[in-house]
C-alpha cells in the first residue's frame, strides 16, 4: 500500500509499506513489515536530476520473495534486509552531448555486516577525424561487502561505418582481471544482420584466455532464422540455431510466415495469385498464391501496409499498392491489392477506318482488369499482356473492339494492333464482367 504527491517546484514524494506472510519448512510462520520513503526533484535550469529513496526499514522477520525463495529451495537463511539509504543523481551537458550519472546505496542487514555501493558513469558523442558520432562510455563502481572492496572499471567504444554497421571496443577491469573485446555489426538489409566479436582476458590467478563469439540473425518469408557459435579457451565451445515462425489458415488463404506469437494481430494480403511481391520494404513477400502474412501489426491503430515498387519484378504491375487498416487486438485483417503479371508494351491502337479509338478508352482483359488507357492518337502503354490474348477495348461504356497480343511477345516493345470491332452481344457481356468486377473491387475495399 502506497501514496504519492506532486510538490510541484519541490519535486514529488511518494511512501509505502509492504506486508509479507510466509512459511519455511520446519519453522513457524513468520510475518513483518517493510516501510519506504521516496523523493525526487528535477532541476530544469541545470538539466539535471535528484532521486532519493530517502529510507528504506524493514522488520527483521519480513522476507521479500527473493529472500523466500532462496531460504526455501537453497537454504540460504541470511541477509535479512534492515535499513536502506539509496540517492542517485544524474546531469547533463546538452551543449557537448556529455551526461553524468552517480548512485549510492548504504545497506545494513540484521544478520551480517554492512554494504555499501558507489557507481559513476559518464557517456558522450564525439568526433574522430572523419568519424561522426562516436558513442563513448565511462563507468566506475565499488562495492564494499563483508568488509571487503570490490572495484570495477569499463570502458566501451561504438564507432558507426556507414548507414549500417558499427565497430565496438569493450574493455573492463574487474577482480585484478582485464578483459578486453573487440566486435563487428553489420545490419546487411532489412531481414538480415549479424556481429563477431573475439577478446582475450588476463590477470588475477588465471591463465590468459581468448574468447571468439558471434550471431547472424535473418527474417525470412516462412521463418525467422538465427545461428550462432561461441569459445572460450579452456571453458566451453557451443553452436547453435533456431527457428521460428508460424502458419495462418483462413477462407481467404493460407501462408507461413515469421514472426508474431499465438493469437496475435496480424494482416493477411492477397496479390491476386502473383507470388514474390515484396510487402513493407521487402520484410515480406507473398508466397506461390499470392498470399503474405505481416505479424508486426499494431492493434487499435491505423496501419498502412505497401508493396515496395522499387523491389518488384520488372513483369510485375500493381494499380492498387497502399492498403490501410485498422484492426483489433488478436484479429486476422485481410485487405487485396490490385498486382498484375506479364510482359509490357508500348502500343499504336488503329480502328479498320484508319482512326484511333478516342482519347481515355479502356483496354482491359477477360477477367475485366484494365491494362491501359488509350492515349492522344490511339498510343497505350500496356501491362499486364499474356501471348496470345485478346483484349477489349471499351469506351461510351461498352467494348466497341478488340486487339490481339502476338503470341510472342518481347518485353517493352512497340507494337502496331489493329483493333477489330465486336459483335453486339460480346459487347453486352464484356460490360457485365466489367461491371461484375467493379462490385467485387468495392466489396474488397469495404473489407
Amino acid at each position: 500500500m502506497g501514496i504519492g504527491r506532486d510538490l510541484f517546484l519541490l519535486g514529488a514524494v511518494s511512501a509505502d509499506v509492504t506486508q509479507s506472510f510466509a512459511r519455511l519448512p520446519g519453522e513457524e510462520k513468520r510475518q513483518g513489515k517493510s516501510w519506504r520513503l521516496s523523493y525526487s526533484k528535477r532541476f530544469d535550469e541545470y538539466d539535471s536530476e535528484v532521486t532519493f529513496a530517502g529510507y528504506r526499514f524493514s522488520e527483521r522477520d519480513y522476507m521479500s520473495m527473493g529472500e523466500f525463495l532462496d531460504a526455501r529451495y537453497h537454504e540460504e537463511n541470511s541477509g535479512h534486509d534492515k535499513e536502506l539509504y539509496t540517492i542517485t543523481a544524474n546531469k547533463n551537458f546538452s551543449e557537448v552531448g556529455l551526461s553524468f550519472y552517480f548512485s549510492y546505496s548504504h545497506q545494513t542487514y540484521w544478520d551480517q555486516p554492512t554494504d555499501d555501493r558507489y557507481s559513476l558513469s559518464g557517456s558522450t558523442y564525439v568526433s574522430l577525424f572523419s568519424l561522426k558520432n562516436v558513442s563513448l562510455n565511462v563507468s566506475a563502481t565499488r562495492s564494499k561487502i563483508n568488509e571487503r572492496n570490490d572495484d570495477a572499471v569499463f570502458v566501451s567504444l561504438s564507432i558507426p561505418m556507414g548507414n549500417s554497421a558499427s565497430i565496438g571496443y569493450d574493455g573492463q577491469y574487474s577482480n585484478n582481471r582485464y578483459s578486453q573485446n573487440v566486435s563487428y555489426y553489420d545490419r546487411v538489409d532489412n531481414n538480415n544482420n549479424y556481429r563477431v566479436s573475439t577478446g582475450v582476458s588476463s590477470g588475477g590467478d588465471e591463465s590468459t584466455r581468448t574468447q571468439f563469439n558471434g550471431y547472424y540473425s535473418h527474417r525470412g518469408d516462412f521463418a525467422d532464422m538465427s545461428a550462432n557459435a561461441a569459445y572460450s579457451q579452456g571453458n566451453y565451445s557451443s553452436a547453435g540455431m533456431t527457428m521460428q515462425g508460424g502458419a495462418t489458415i483462413t477462407a481467404k488463404g493460407a501462408a507461413l510466415h515469421s514472426g508474431g506469437i499465438s493469437g496475435g494481430t496480424r494482416l493477411m494480403v492477397d496479390t491476386e495469385g502473383v507470388g514474390g511481391v515484396p510487402i513493407n520494404g521487402g520484410r515480406v513477400h507473398t508466397n506461390g498464391y499470392g498470399i503474405g502474412v505481416i505479424t508486426d501489426m499494431n492493434s487499435y491503430y491505423r496501419n498502412s501496409t505497401s508493396i515496395d515498387l522499387t523491389k518488384m519484378a520488372d513483369d510485375v504491375d500493381s494499380s492498387r499498392s497502399v492498403v490501410d487498416s485498422a484492426l483489433t487486438d488478436g484479429a486476422i485483417g485481410y485487405r487485396k491489392f490490385g498486382v498484375i503479371k506479364g510482359a509490357k508494351a508500348l502500343a499504336v491502337l488503329a480502328l479498320a477506318d484508319g482512326s484511333h479509338p478516342p482519347f481515355g478508352a479502356s483496354i482491359r482483359n477477360s477477367e475485366g482488369k484494365e491494362l491501359a488507357i488509350v492515349g492522344d492518337g490511339g498510343i497505350a502503354w500496356l501491362t499486364g499482356l499474356q501471348g496470345g490474348e485478346s483484349l477489349d477495348v471499351l469506351w461510351d461504356g461498352a467494348a466497341q473492339c478488340a486487339i490481339s497480343i502476338p503470341k510472342t511477345l518481347r518485353d517493352q516493345e512497340q507494337l502496331l494492333l489493329p483493333c477489330h470491332a465486336v459483335a453486339q452481344s460480346q459487347t453486352s457481356t464484356v460490360a457485365k464482367d466489367s461491371a461484375a468486377l467493379e462490385s467485387t473491387d468495392n466489396i474488397h475495399e469495404e473489407q
